[in-house]
C-alpha cells in the first residue's frame, strides 16, 4: 500500500512539473473548456481528430497538481486511439476514480491506474476526472463542462458518442 501511494505521489509531481502535451493546437478540430469551481481548476483541451482517431491532444490552463497530472497522462494515453476507445477509457477512468471499477480487473487504463487511490480522497475525485470529462465534451462538440451542481458530470452516465 505504501509503495502505491509513493508511486502516485511521484507520478503526480512529475506530470505537474513537466506536463506532457501542454499548449494549444493551432489546427484543432475539436475544443472544450473544463472548470471545477470547488478547486479552481480551469483547463482547455484541443484535439485534432481525423478518420475517427485522435491524432493530437493538448491541454492548457490553471489547475491543481492532480488535475494537471491527470490531463498530462490522459493526453498521452488517448493520442492515436479511436474516438470509441477514448470514450471507453473516459468511462473506465471515471468509474475507477469513483470506486466503481476495480483497477485490478481487466481495463484499458494501463499506467493510469496509478490514480485509483484518488477514490479515497473524495474532494480530489473531481480534480482527477475533470480532464476526462472535458475530453468527452470536446469529442461530442460541447464547448464546456463544469463540475458544478446539476452540471456535475459525475451525476450522469457517460455514453459513447464521438465526432
Amino acid at each position: 500500500m505504501a509503495d502505491s501511494k509513493q508511486l502516485y505521489q511521484e507520478v503526480i509531481l512529475d506530470h505537474n512539473r513537466k506536463p506532457r502535451n501542454w499548449g494549444v493546437l493551432a489546427d484543432a478540430t475539436h475544443k472544450a473548456e473544463g472548470h471545477n469551481p470547488l478547486c479552481g481548476d480551469h483547463l482547455t483541451l484541443t484535439l485534432k481528430v481525423g478518420g475517427g482517431k485522435l491524432d493530437a491532444v493538448n491541454f492548457q490552463g490553471e489547475s491543481c497538481a492532480i488535475c494537471k497530472a491527470s490531463a498530462s497522462m490522459m493526453t498521452n494515453a488517448v493520442k492515436g486511439k479511436s474516438t470509441g476507445d477514448a470514450e471507453q477509457m473516459i468511462r473506465e477512468f471515471r468509474d475507477m476514480a469513483t470506486g466503481q471499477l476495480d483497477p485490478a480487473a481487466p481495463n484499458h487504463l494501463g499506467r493510469l491506474t496509478v490514480f485509483a487511490g484518488v477514490r479515497d480522497l473524495p474532494t480530489r475525485v473531481k480534480c482527477a476526472i475533470l480532464p476526462w470529462h472535458t475530453l468527452h465534451a470536446a469529442l461530442n462538440s460541447e464547448a464546456s463542462v463544469t463540475t458544478e451542481a446539476e452540471a456535475d458530470p459525475m451525476q450522469e452516465p457517460i455514453t459513447g458518442g464521438a465526432a
